[in-house]
Order: C-alpha cells, then sequence, then structure tokens
C-alpha cells in the first residue's frame, strides 16, 4: 500500500498553481482573473500546511494558511467591488477593454 507524502502535495500545488497562472495570463474577464489568483493562494495553502506537517514546524504552516484564507476573502471583496464598479462604468468586464482608466 502507497502512502501519500510530501511530494503528492507538491504535485497538487504545482498543478494548481499552473492552472491559475495560466488562467491569469490567457482570460480577458476580469472575473476569471480574480478566479486564477485563488487558485494561485490555495495552491500556496497546500504548500504552507504540507510543509507544515512533513518538515515538523508545528502549528506555524496551519496559521500562514489561515491568514492566506482571511487575505483572500480581503482580495475577493475588495476586487468583486472594483469589477462592479468598471462595469458600471464601462459596461464591459474585460481587462483589455479598460484602458480609459489612464485618462
Amino acid at each position: 500500500m502507497t502512502s501519500i507524502g510530501l511530494q503528492h502535495y507538491l504535485v497538487v500545488s504545482s498543478i494548481l498553481f499552473s492552472l491559475g497562472l495560466f488562467g491569469i495570463v490567457t482570460r480577458k474577464n476580469a472575473v476569471m482573473v480574480l478566479m486564477g489568483i485563488e487558485l494561485i493562494l490555495n495552491s500556496a495553502n497546500i504548500n504552507f500546511v504540507a510543509f507544515a506537517r512533513y518538515g515538523n514546524f508545528g502549528f506555524d504552516g496551519q496559521l500562514i494558511a489561515l491568514f492566506v484564507v482571511i487575505l483572500a476573502a480581503a482580495e475577493a471583496a475588495v476586487a468583486l467591488a472594483i469589477v462592479l464598479n468598471i462595469y458600471k462604468n464601462f459596461s464591459t468586464v474585460n481587462v483589455d477593454e479598460i484602458d480609459k482608466l489612464k485618462e
């Protein structure tokens, strides 16, 4: 029987990070870009918890992961408010069409 080790968590985390980075780079919709950022933050959480478990760091990894979850919730609230304001002003949420913010 195989046991789940640190390498398994790191592979899952790297896949999530890659999908999040792909979502940020290729998407034009601001909401999809925010979802990519959330995937990247979740991959970091997996790393924090996995290294805390297998590196014998105590509860430091879990505390940092909890802080990242709180940070992600605040980021989502502020970012969605900005996206709603942009939609109200420009009638679109595509990030490449919103270049009038410079003016």
